[in-house]
């Protein structure tokens, strides 16, 4: 979500489950499983590599910069496109990983993925969350995309040995 279009209160993007009521160690942990680390920004500070700004994750390289206040979603999205990339490529990145349309949408599934790697959040609740902050997507909503219309992003995926 942009920094323009911020969730106002009664907002469902409001209720999305931010990374500070999950804790940093479980996401740290996963992260690290793919050789990322995760770097835990002060409250009020801003986030390094942050694309959109304000409270939306942000990546440097092989870290990726979270605040309490980051939706969870932001986080595994931002990790997810570091995921997805070669490793030597990584020291390149600072705040925007792609431009291509194929790991834009094999970020999105893993995301998704990925969330039933974090006690309390699982696929289920990212995909509502998602939807809530405002991904978009062809079928209407992200549950529809990743299970009628994300053959592409799981064949990327697995082509690549990564979670699909």
């Amino acid at each position: 979500m942009h920094p323009d279009t911020l969730p106002l209160p009664g907002d469902p993007a409001s209720t999305v489950m931010r990374v500070g009521q999950i804790g940093f160690d479980a996401p740290a942990a996963l992260l690290d499983r793919f050789g990322l680390q995760l770097q835990r920004v002060a409250p009020g500070e801003p986030i390094p590599g942050s694309f959109w700004g304000d409270e939306e994750a942000g990546i440097i390289g092989s870290t990726v910069y979270a605040r309490d206040d980051t939706p969870v979603h932001s986080l595994l999205h931002e990790a997810g496109h570091l995921i997805v990339l070669p490793p030597e490529r990584r020291p390149d990145v600072h705040t925007d990983a792609t431009d291509s349309i194929e790991e834009e949408d094999a970020t999105c599934y893993l995301q998704i993925v990925l969330a039933d790697e974090l006690p309390g959040v699982g696929r289920e609740r990212l995909m509502t969350d998602m939807d809530a902050w405002g991904y978009t997507f062809r079928l209407g909503s992200t549950r529809a995309w990743f299970e009628q219309d994300a053959d592409n992003a799981r064949a990327f995926l697995e082509a690549r040995g990564l979670p699909s």
